[in-house]
């Protein structure tokens, strides 16, 4: 008779959790043998109400490892199947395949352990919640340096662009990206469509652009770009372009995380210091920096102001790409 696979039962709040291959090996650079599928479960569970947080109602696409980092990754905007009725989910249509995905949506912290039973990794939510998928409530800005860059000119531009926050009254909350760059949120009213507030996020990136010229592009075709410079990314704002969550652990041998950061921590602090083994001790310590986003809430008037300007000025704004190819709807 064929063996079973082994499995663990986790309790989460009031839910309980069967995780199958919890020994499978997911980041090999890990510690003497690697970090397993369990520890990844560890992970989460110590973050819990940072993860919630960052993900709370916003339609999320997930990235899979079925067989570990070394198997294919699956970029999946559909709920898998045999989720338990208490994970719930958002409608949303693409009508680039006219088709419909129920996402998966977290409302509490055994839906992320349950995704990450089917073997997700990373969490990419959208920038607006299910109660208006439409209208986003969240502004990324996400600093990403060209192939001949290196972290200190993300620190400038995180600089530049923490400057330009404070002049424009928005409260930013920065994070790593768990890669090479860094993100920073800003809440907003969620008064505006996706193409409005990617046409802010343009006019804000341009405005970063003529302030730190010799670092900073927006222009949008890589082919097109200086090698040596940070891209601002102003795209991750437009419909169905999705980033990390914070908190969300990368699919990357170290198991770096997209951790949310002080701003006095920019100058000092390395990607490769926030992982699945660092992180959990110091969210005990800190809790999650990201708390409070909620309570400071920009105005986008000012940045679309700033837009009108540019595009009077001959100024274009260039097409949104088409959502991601590789995504399963």
């Amino acid at each position: 008779m064929p063996t079973k696979s082994p499995s663990v039962e986790i309790e989460v709040d009031d839910r309980v959790v069967r995780v199958s291959n919890p020994d499978r090996v997911y980041f090999p650079a890990v510690g003497d043998g690697g970090a397993t599928k369990l520890d990844l479960v560890e992970y989460y569970l110590a973050v819990g109400p940072g993860i919630v947080n960052a993900l709370f109602e916003r339609p999320c696409m997930l990235h899979r490892f079925p067989k570990g980092l070394e198997g294919p990754k699956v970029h999946q905007k559909r709920l898998p199947q045999g989720a338990p009725p208490w994970v719930e989910t958002v409608q949303l249509h693409f009508p680039r395949w006219n088709r419909t995905a129920d996402e998966l949506c977290v409302t509490e912290l055994g839906a992320v352990i349950w995704a990450v039973q089917m073997s997700t990794v990373e969490f990419h939510p959208w920038n607006s919640r299910r109660e208006d998928p439409e209208r986003p409530d969240e502004w990324r800005i996400d600093l990403d340096p060209g192939p001949l860059s290196d972290y200190a000119q993300v620190r400038r531009v995180a600089a530049v662009t923490r400057e330009l926050l404070d002049e424009l009254g928005a409260v930013g909350f920065p994070k790593t990206s768990g890669g090479s760059g860094l993100h920073v949120y800003v809440r907003i009213e969620p008064d505006h469509g996706h193409k409005a507030v990617r046409r802010a996020a343009l006019a804000f990136a341009r405005e970063v652009e003529r302030r730190a010229p010799d670092d900073v592009t927006t222009t949008w075709w890589r082919k097109d770009r200086d090698p040596h410079q940070l891209f601002v990314d102003y795209n991750q704002n437009a419909r169905d372009h999705t980033i990390a969550a914070a908190y969300s652990v990368r699919g990357v041998p170290e198991a770096r995380v997209s951790a949310p950061v002080r701003w006095d921590e920019v100058d000092d602090a390395e990607p490769g210091d926030f992982t699945i083994t660092t992180m959990p001790a110091r969210f005990a310590e800190i809790g999650d920096l990201h708390e409070d986003i909620d309570a400071h809430v920009f105005d986008l008037a000012p940045l679309l102001e700033w837009a009108e300007r540019d595009e009077a000025n001959g100024a274009a704004v260039p097409d949104v790409p088409e959502e991601g190819d590789r995504a399963q709807a």
